[in-house]
């Protein structure tokens, strides 16, 4: 859907003097209704994603005794900051971005 892939494809087989395409009205109309789109799609996975992070610090409040529970040696407060977040950033991503791949497919 990207007019970005066309764009490098044209570069390659063009000689001379590069121009940037224009998409048709239709392609630009269909373009700038996706990115209304996938930008609203983009809302709920955002929230989760400050509410995630900045909801560290309350359930370190709520469970102050997450720093004398050890894990091999290492406190689980430690722990979840350094090995929770990456997991969960990971599934938003891939949820993210079948909801914006899904937005394209549809007519």
């Amino acid at each position: 859907m990207s007019p970005q892939t066309r764009l490098a494809h044209s570069r390659r087989r063009a000689r001379g003097r590069w121009r940037v395409p224009k998409l048709d009205p239709a392609g630009a109309a269909r373009a700038a209704e996706l990115y209304r789109r996938q930008r609203a799609l983009a809302i709920a996975p955002l929230a989760l994603l400050f509410a995630g992070i900045l909801g560290l610090p309350l359930v370190f409040a709520l469970f102050p005794g997450l720093d004398q529970v050890r894990l091999l040696g290492v406190p689980v407060s430690w722990l979840t900051l350094a090995v929770l977040p990456y997991p969960a950033l990971t599934l938003l991503a891939r949820w993210q971005l079948r909801r914006a791949e899904r937005a394209e497919d549809t007519p």
